[in-house]
């Protein structure tokens, strides 16, 4: 019971930080950072859905939203912002369901199998939440990557060039995260089910147990009148 608790426990923190650290990197503003050291005046970030350019002299941060989202945008951006919101669903909802599904919290108590369903559940939906998410994190991080190179190799100098930033690092993070917890969830599901199984057949066998033995305690304690009521009715059936 102690080891159950301990891999609960554990992936209740994995889940939590892993599922802030994907709504963090969806929303913040520095998946791109400009990688230029002679531009020392100011550093520019651009996010999923605006950039921001802040001073390093004041601190002072301006930051412009893109277009709609109707507009024309580039595809990785479209499928990243697709992918990291599918991933934030997931793990909410995986993170969840793992809070029901914990030992701890009064739902369905006198439910074990109910509850460790409950926590594959949540384990199967933050397995599945790591997969768009370490997708999108690091196929924007190769393609900044590799069109920082490209450019490199061909000489090329557009004022300001960028690296992946601590957001796209933060989603990378969450995406391995989510498969931790959902690995420990899941693994911890399959090994405590057995136990749960014949922890709730032999309670059950033992209330039968108790159920048939008041009935025979009842039986035994008939009043004799009563026994010989039940003893002329029958005669009196057969005759």
């Amino acid at each position: 019971a102690s080891m159950k608790f301990f891999l609960q426990y554990v992936g209740f923190f994995c889940a939590f930080f892993s599922a802030s650290f994907l709504i963090i990197s969806t929303w913040t503003d520095c998946w791109m950072v400009n990688a230029d050291d002679s531009l020392e005046v100011s550093t520019k970030c651009r996010g999923l859905w605006w950039e921001c350019v802040t001073n390093v002299f004041d601190g002072i941060q301006t930051c412009d939203e893109y277009d709609s989202i109707y507009a024309e945008h580039s595809v990785k951006l479209v499928l990243t912002r697709a992918m990291m919101i599918t991933a934030d669903l997931l793990s909410g909802f995986g993170f969840l369901f793992l809070v029901l599904g914990l030992d701890c919290v009064k739902f369905l108590p006198d439910e074990p199998l109910i509850k460790l369903r409950i926590c594959l559940v949540a384990g199967v939906m933050l397995l599945l939440a790591g997969l768009p998410g370490i997708t999108g994190s690091v196929w924007y991080a190769v393609d900044v990557y590799v069109e920082r190179s490209s450019l490199l190799f061909h000489n090329i100098f557009l004022g300001i060039q960028y690296k992946f930033g601590w957001s796209c690092w933060l989603g990378m993070a969450g995406s391995l995260g989510c498969f931790l917890s959902g690995s420990l969830l899941t693994c911890c599901t399959y090994l405590f089910r057995e136990t749960s199984s014949g922890r709730f057949h032999s309670a059950y066998s033992l209330r039968k147990g108790y159920s048939s033995a008041a009935t025979v305690v009842t039986n035994v304690h008939l009043p004799s009148s009563q026994t010989a009521t039940s003893k002329m009715y029958a005669v009196d059936t057969r005759v």
